[in-house]
């Protein structure tokens, strides 16, 4: 399997898997007026993905170190797939919140996996783009999915569309397992036991450092800002500005669109930065880059006086955001590399614990406050935060010939 074709297929998982998260949104009426949820009920459903993926991101991350990525994903898809169509299944709040839960916790090996398999197949030259690749699926797979869901609701009901995607995330299971390795040259047959060695004894000292400290702030703070997209911008805008549904779904579509727009353009900068000799710059330059244009766009959400104008700056603000992931993402596979998949584990558990603060934060602070703008100013605080973190995160030396001595690279 080619290395290239390795990349093709997590972007694909990644847009599936996205897929499924905007699901829950794009469903929230009628699957709230069915099972008599408040939206604080919903911010508990919302948050409820985000807890389980955030607690499992650790585990999830040495499994896949451990055993390699193509046995994790085709364990973790299978099982978040059972549990999507389960959603559909959920008779209260109680079975849903745990539904989701558990299929946060399936989940969140996904993107630690891609990152083990990205450093077993491309070399650090190419990790920018790679990542900003994979992770661009993601977003475009939660636009799609806002004017997909509305068009579908319109004639199922959102338990069969559950159960859709579940089906679909068990047809990826089925070609990953048939076309899938774990490393170069690995044969077919081979699930796990991959050929390099496990996390490095220096993984500790990896999590303990101040480096690693300041990587999951700022990704904290990434997903804060971020994860109002997949959550409450839909319902926000439809509400605010009195949109109808199909209105709001394409509304929610755009910035989402910008943000996969983003994943390319920071992976290209943080790639071409790298060749240029700039490598210490690479990750850092793109970050605070985007965390700047986020910062600054999230606050103008407050000024917006048209569902047009919120359009605008929500799109600059998920733009600015997403320009922060792939450098995010490459900086951690340089930092762990043999335990790669652990450490971006790790980031990623900080910033889906930013997305379960997100999640709860939304109509808690539009409660006390009595508006919505005390949660964006919250966001762009948090932005402001992660941009001193870059300045403060120490770049990967780089080599004589700009690679890790460890790598595995396919030819």
């Amino acid at each position: 399997m080619k290395r290239y074709l390795v990349l093709v297929a997590l972007f694909f998982l990644a847009l599936i898997a996205y897929v499924d998260r905007a699901c829950i949104s794009s469903t929230k009426e009628p699957l709230a007026h069915a099972l008599a949820l408040s939206d604080s009920a919903m911010g508990l459903v919302f948050g409820a993905f985000a807890l389980g993926y955030a607690l499992a991101q650790i585990p999830a991350g040495w499994f896949a170190d451990k055993t390699g990525p193509r046995l994790t994903l085709v364990l973790i898809v299978s099982l978040w797939s059972v549990l999507t169509t389960m959603t559909g299944a959920s008779l209260g709040l109680l079975m849903l919140l745990t539904v989701r839960f558990l299929v946060g916790v399936a989940e969140a090996g996904v993107f630690p996996s891609s990152a083990r398999a990205i450093y077993n197949w491309l070399p650090k030259k190419e990790r920018g783009l790679a990542n900003g690749v994979v992770f661009s699926g993601s977003r475009i797979g939660a636009a799609l999915a806002f004017p997909l869901l509305a068009y579908l609701l319109k004639s199922l009901s959102w338990r069969v569309i559950f159960g859709l995607l579940g089906a679909l995330g068990l047809s990826w299971v089925g070609l990953w397992t048939l076309f899938s390795r774990n490393l170069p040259g690995q044969a077919h047959t081979e699930l796990g036991g991959i050929a390099a060695s496990g996390a490095p004894k220096v993984f500790g000292q990896i999590l303990r450092s101040r480096r690693m400290a300041l990587t999951m702030t700022q990704y904290f703070a990434s997903n804060f800002t971020f994860f109002i997209a997949l959550s409450w911008m839909y319902p926000y805008l439809k509400s605010h500005y009195s949109l109808s549904s199909s209105q709001a779904a394409t509304f929610t579509m755009f910035p989402l669109l910008f943000g996969a727009s983003a994943q390319w353009l920071s992976g290209f900068l943080v790639d071409f930065l790298y060749r240029h000799n700039f490598g210490a710059q690479s990750r850092r330059l793109p970050a605070i880059a985007g965390f700047l244009l986020s910062a600054c766009a999230v606050l103008a959400v407050t000024q917006a006086g048209s569902a047009l104008e919120a359009e605008f700056w929500f799109c600059l603000s998920t733009f600015g955001c997403e320009m922060t992931i792939s450098p995010s993402w490459a900086y951690c596979i340089d930092m762990g590399k043999a335990a790669s998949g652990v450490v971006s584990a790790s980031m990623n558990m900080a910033g889906n614990l930013g997305a379960f603060v997100s999640a709860n934060a939304f109509p808690l602070l539009q409660h006390l406050a009595g508006n919505s703008s005390a949660f964006f100013k919250t966001a762009a605080f948090l932005d402001a935060v992660a941009i001193f973190c870059w300045f403060w995160m120490q770049p990967e030396k780089r080599s004589r010939n700009g690679e890790e001595p460890d790598s595995v690279f396919a030819s």
